[in-house]
């Protein structure tokens, strides 16, 4: 029986690009950088929790949207935050590119997509609170 997902995999054509972005722009934290006879095995995650997404290097495009026509597409990440709008203007500041100027509100809550240096889409979220059973 499968009990978690460990890892998902974002293809980067430069892991310290890449890990620049996703540490000191997005704010995750470099987990594991091993170096490696296959190659350097890069990971990041969100603090306090156990979920891992390697930057593994590749070809420019390689598990990337074939063009801006999928703008509506989700992207193959998806973060979640607990105050959006508050972090997406704090990642603006730290120069993250998005698909919209603010972000949407959404029936299930608040969405927007971002885009790493590989162009790479990334869905940025908050659930909606959940309906009190009593009120």
């Amino acid at each position: 029986m499968l009990t978690r997902v460990m890892y998902a995999t974002v293809y980067v054509t430069d892991q310290d690009r890449a890990l620049r972005f996703y540490t000191e722009q997005l704010g995750l934290e470099k987990r594991i950088d091993h170096t490696g006879p296959d190659g350097r095995f890069l990971t990041v995650g969100a603090p306090d929790h156990p979920f891992e997404i390697i930057l593994w290097p590749h070809a420019a495009a390689v598990g990337q949207p074939a063009g801006r026509e999928e703008a509506d597409a989700p992207g193959p990440i998806f973060l979640e935050s607990d105050d959006l709008r508050k972090d997406f203007a704090l990642w603006r500041e730290r120069g993250v590119e998005f698909d919209a100027p603010e972000p949407q509100e959404y029936a299930f809550g608040i969405r927007i997509e971002a885009t790493d240096p590989d162009g790479n889409r990334i869905s940025l979220r908050q659930q909606k609170p959940p309906i009190d059973a009593e009120g």
